[in-house]
């Protein structure tokens, strides 16, 4: 199975029609909606829809900008459970990746969603 991600979604060229035309199994919402959500309804309203649109293309969703507990805690409830964002890691070379996953913890308020 190859896996094809939509980056950026609902900005620029990742627009529906390439969600329906091309091969993609994955989404990743773009952080100004995500930086946006827990203050702008416009923003929350959009990353729903695109919920909905990624579950109904079968697809799976990678939220970008997760900057807070909050902003993570919100999106877990709407069902994303997969996100990337400085409240996660910082960017960091590829050499440091191993010894970071077997040290992360995760947040409290996270657990419960037993992700």
């Amino acid at each position: 199975m190859s896996l094809n991600t939509l980056d950026d979604f609902g900005t620029g060229y990742s627009t529906l029609r390439y969600l329906k035309d091309l091969p993609v199994n994955t989404i990743k919402i773009d952080k100004s909606f995500v930086m946006d959500m827990l203050n702008d309804k416009a923003s929350l309203s959009i990353i729903e829809a695109s919920l909905g649109l990624a579950s109904a293309f079968h697809c799976n969703v990678i939220a970008e900008g997760v900057e807070t507990i909050e902003h993570g805690v919100l999106l877990l409830q709407l069902g994303c459970n997969q996100a990337q964002g400085y409240v996660i890691a910082k960017p960091m070379p590829a050499t440091e990746v191993p010894n970071w996953v077997l040290q992360y913890k995760g947040f409290e308020e996270w657990k419960i969603y037993n992700i």
